[in-house]
Order: structure tokens, then sequence, then C-alpha cells
């Protein structure tokens, strides 16, 4: 063999050899990605500038599951929607199959991260976001919110039940109160009459004595009504919503937390804004008209306790009136409640957020209007 032709010999092996390596590399790369994406909790989906599957995630699969026979890579994901509605996956499709399909396609055509819901065929519930990526494809979130949704529900009835209650006890009451005081003021009253007319000493002491056992009687009802208002004091009736609706900004990262607040506060009548991290806090603080501030401390960009302190700042420099702020947080050592009412929180719950423990502090934060 020659000089040359052993050298292009040897080109073609060290090439081979670096090819190997590189789709090697590569291999590992898509592995780990893989690995990655299957780890996360939610349904993850990719989706090229057409539309067609790119690569999804094992809980994707496992939330379609009626329909994962027709995923694969190339596949467009509105013909997998097209034959889910023929196989009747999507029970809001049922009798408006073309409307929806064309309403759905429109949201994946913009695809601006603006979260909507989807019911499939055995009644899950799901949270769908979708956003473009840089190449013009799209990334796409599924978060099953079935339980929210029945918890949500199941908090619905309790404060019309409540509020049944509450308006049952109200109306006994004043029915007892008529009924008490109407024959009591008879009773007063006629002995007050005869106490004026002419009596003999033995019987005008017997008045006296009617009269004071009316006055008796006139405090001990005074005395149940009384108590009986006292019991459907605000910290004994259901959270609701005041003469004017609360506004509450919410912040936290993560999708699943702003969709568990914004069930509870939207299901007592509440006005809810929320959003990502601590700098869009503060930008959304600054237009105004909130009445109370809910905040994550873990946040990207800016975190929750630098955003309450930008937040006390800017009031007390442009002497705005004090927005009230609870720290809601997985974070509960009395280190992290110290740092929460040092930055200036009004208080500090715990996650995962307990419905009553949110409105008491609520109503803490907020007597007048949450009452």
């Amino acid at each position: 063999m020659g000089l040359g032709r052993f050298g292009a010999w040897v080109a073609r092996l060290l090439g081979g050899h670096a090819l190997a390596q590189a789709r090697a590399h590569a291999a590992q790369a898509e592995a780990r990605l893989r690995d990655v994406i299957d780890a996360i909790p939610e349904g993850v989906v990719f989706l090229d500038a057409q539309g067609r599957y790119v690569l999804w995630n094992r809980r994707y699969a496992e939330i379609y599951h009626r329909s994962a026979d027709l995923f694969r890579p190339g596949a467009r994901l509105l013909d997998t929607l097209r034959e889910g509605v023929r196989r009747g996956d999507y029970p809001d499709a049922i009798g408006r199959e073309e409307a929806w399909l064309a309403a759905r396609e429109a949201k994946l055509a913009t695809a601006t991260g603006e979260r909507h819901e989807q019911q499939v065929a055995d009644g899950r519930w799901l949270m769908i976001e979708e956003r473009r990526t840089s190449d013009g494809g799209v990334i796409g979130l599924r978060v099953d919110i079935t339980e929210m949704k029945r918890q949500a529900e199941a908090l619905e009835q309790a404060l019309a039940h409540a509020e049944a209650a509450h308006r049952a006890k109200a109306e006994f009451l004043a029915d007892m109160s008529h009924e008490l005081r109407t024959p009591l003021n008879g009773v007063a009253g006629l002995a007050q009459a005869l106490d004026a007319t002419d009596l003999c000493p033995s019987q005008r002491a017997l008045v006296a004595d009617i009269r004071a056992a009316a006055r008796q009687l006139d405090r001990l009802v005074n005395g149940l009504l009384d108590y009986g208002d006292a019991d459907l004091a605000p910290d004994e009736r259901p959270p609701a919503a005041p003469d004017r609706p609360l506004r509450v900004l919410a912040a936290d990262d993560n999708p699943t937390n702003r969709k568990v607040i914004e069930l509870m506060l939207e299901a007592a009548g509440m006005q809810v804004v929320t959003v990502e991290n601590g700098f869009e806090a503060v930008e959304a603080w600054r237009t105004g008209g909130f009445d109370v501030v809910l905040m994550d401390l873990r946040m990207p960009v800016v975190d929750g306790l630098a955003a309450i302190r930008a937040i006390r700042a800017e009031e007390a420099q442009a002497g705005r009136a004090r927005t009230p702020m609870i720290v809601l947080s997985a974070n509960t050592s009395p280190h992290d409640r110290n740092a929460s009412a040092a930055a200036g929180a009004d208080g500090h719950i715990a996650k995962p957020i307990r419905v009553e423990a949110l409105f008491a502090a609520l109503q803490q934060a907020l007597p007048a209007q949450a009452a």
C-alpha cells in the first residue's frame, strides 16, 4: 500500500471513529434528555413548527392513554385530536365536532401560554398550557386537575350549605325575637298601665313584682338574642366575598399552585390575578387595585422576599396605602417566618394550602373587607 493510500485509509479510519463516537454521544444525550422529561410529573409534549410530534414523556402518554396508539414522531397532533373526537375521547366535542376542532386548532396556532381546561372521556379534567419555542415549534404542558376541580366543587357546596345555615339561623333569631318580645312588651305595657290606676297597697306591690319580673325576663331575652347574634360573628361564617369582591394578586412560579389558589378564591367570589415571579408581582401591584397580595418565597427572576421589600419601599416612598401581603410557602421554619415578617409580610401560611387557613389569614389581614 502506497503512503498516500495509507494516509487516506488512516483518515477514513479516524473519521469513522470520530463519527461513531459523535453518534454515541448524541444517543447518550438523547437518552438523558428522555430520562429527564420522563421524570417530570406533568405531561409534556414537543411539536415541530408544523404541529407534528417530536417528543413526549411517559406521563403525557398515560394522560391520553386512549390515544397513545396514535403517537409517533412526524404525526400531526391535530390528526390525533380528530381521531380522538371520532372515538368520543372529548365529551365537550360531542355534537359540535368541527367547531371544537377549529377552536383547538386556533389555540394551538397561537400557543401564547394561555391556560385552558379540557375534559377527557373518563371524566378527568386537564389544564393545558402551550408555548412557542425559539424554532417555531410548541412545548405543551398537561396537568391533571381532577382532584382540584373536585375540591373546588366541594368547597363551593360547603360554602353554599354554610351560607344557607347562616341565613336559617339569622331567620330563626329574628322569629324568636318577634315571638318573645311581642308578648313581653304586652306584659310590661299592661303592668305599667295597671300601675297608673287607683290600686290598694297590696295590689300595687303585686304590680311592682310583675314589672320587676318583666324587666328580668327582658334582660334574659336580650342576653339570649345577643348570644345568638354573637354566634353569627364573622369568624364563624363561611368565607365569602364582601359587597365589593376582593381583588387578589397571587405570585407563584408553579402553574399547579397558581391553579389551586385560583380555584379556592374564585369559588368564594374573589377576583384573582396570578403571576409567575416576584418581578411580575411588583409590576402588577404598581397598576393598583389589589386588596391583598399572596406571595410565594422561592421564585425565579425575583424571589418573594425581595418583591415584598420592593413593594414596601415604594409604598413608603410614594405615600401609598399599605397593601396586606401574605406569604404562601413550603418553607415554614421560624427563620423563614421571621424573614417574611422582617420583609414586611402580614402573614405566613404553609403549603400545601388548606382553604380554612387561607381564609383565616385573609380575614386577619382584611378584617373589614373579609367579614
